[in-house]
């Protein structure tokens, strides 16, 4: 497909089976378009942070010197603890295994999703991890640092829909 290409550039044909891909629960239904938007007691899942109001935060994560890069269940397995560390609701994972080596794929969650993109070969993986309502992103941390055994991780914050 032509987006794998552009996220991993000459990494050849898929490996047949790669693709992961597993459905957790049914979509909750978006409120009817009539509901009063203005009423307070509507749950929009906005969050405050550091005295912010706003979307969510969303952590940019970056794996450094990292193992077990290239394994798929390893990778499910880690994903779907941060979002029981988080408290969030799984409703979707999608990942695929590239060849040679490196895994893309996300956890579509109710509160938003993780992201995640790996270089093996580097040691290297790009997480986004974004968060809104009662889900605590950063207790992901801990988990990819272990589950990595990452001998470095940087994370920057982002607090999205400031002002909404």
């Amino acid at each position: 497909m032509r987006h794998s290409a552009l996220l991993r550039s000459g990494t050849g044909l898929e490996r047949p089976g790669a693709v992961r891909d597993v459905a957790q629960h049914e979509i909750p239904t978006a409120p009817a378009a009539d509901e009063d938007r203005g009423n307070a007691a509507r749950l929009d899942h906005f969050v405050v942070r550091n005295g912010v109001r706003c979307a969510g935060a969303h952590l940019i994560i970056d794996i450094y010197d990292g193992e077990r890069l290239d394994e798929i269940e390893h990778i499910e397995h880690t994903l779907r603890r941060c979002i029981d560390a988080a408290g969030a609701t799984l409703l979707h994972i999608h990942l695929h295994h590239f060849q040679p080596n490196g895994v893309s794929g996300v956890a579509v969650l109710a509160e938003s999703h993780i992201s995640i993109h790996t270089w093996p070969e580097a040691g290297y993986a790009a997480l986004d991890v974004f968060m809104c309502g009662e889900a605590v992103p950063e207790a992901c941390v801990p988990i990819l640092r272990e589950a990595f055994s990452a001998k470095r991780v940087a994370v920057s914050e982002l607090l999205r829909g400031q002002g909404v």
